[in-house]
């Protein structure tokens, strides 16, 4: 028999819809910025993503950053601390995790303009995130973790020029990239998760960069694709 744990549920709704981001919400669905708000897409440590809709129908992702979430508090500090953009911000959890959605909402904001397939962003306010949604009908489009691509030469190819394009054209480095954060839709990747991508003048850009073509060299050779070597690709990207 299915035992339903209510309590369970209800703890974690009390821990996302707080009465503050409850507030947000409204004034996001007032705003008419946001039509509809339906399930839940994505759960993790330390935001949930659900599938919401605009006036016209059209699918947005809501991201809800979760401001009892302490646990990456000093995690993030170093994608903070350095960025020019952010100087003078409290430590405070609540600071931070606000701080973080409109890193998030800003760095969209650069990569989209760049050329870069990310989910263009919508709004950002305290530390609700509405953005473009990746898949259709609140299904989520698959990561390369998931699903290999298809032809992962030529989404190598694609990936590394997103990489250059970020460097040069948005002046960011992604911070994390791997095949986790990597969507496939509609035959293209499109990277997301850049709350914590920094300027290229951060001073551990270059160590973030690295880190980033080392992730992508390992899944992409993995699965046969003959990668260029990461200080052949760093040397492109840094032209």
């Amino acid at each position: 028999m299915l035992v339903h744990d209510f309590s369970t549920e209800r703890a974690t709704i009390e821990e996302v819809f707080d009465q503050a981001t409850r507030m947000v919400i409204y004034q996001f669905l007032n705003s008419g910025i946001l039509y509809e708000l339906n399930g839940i897409v994505n759960a993790g440590k330390e935001a949930r993503v659900y599938w919401g809709k605009n006036k016209e129908g059209k699918d947005l992702a809501v991201k809800i950053y979760l401001t009892s979430s302490a646990e990456f508090k000093k995690g993030m500090l170093k994608y903070i601390e350095g960025d020019y953009r952010f100087k003078g911000i409290k430590h405070d959890t609540r600071s931070l995790i606000f701080t973080w959605a409109q890193k998030e909402f800003r760095n969209l904001e650069q990569a989209s303009r760049a050329k870069v397939r990310v989910p263009k962003p919508v709004a950002v306010k305290n530390n609700v995130l509405i953005m473009e949604f990746i898949g259709k009908d609140g299904v989520n489009a698959t990561s390369l973790k998931e699903q290999a691509p298809n032809d992962p030469e030529k989404v190598y190819e694609v990936l590394l020029t997103h990489v250059e394009r970020l460097y040069k054209k948005a002046e960011l480095v992604h911070g994390d990239l791997s095949e986790y954060n990597i969507m496939m839709w509609k035959d293209t990747p499109v990277i997301f998760d850049v709350a914590q991508a920094v300027p290229t003048s951060h001073p551990m850009a270059e160590f973030f960069l690295r880190r980033d073509l080392t992730n992508v060299n390992k899944f992409f050779s993995r699965l046969g694709v003959k990668v260029l070597s990461v200080d052949e690709i760093y040397k492109k990207v840094v032209g």
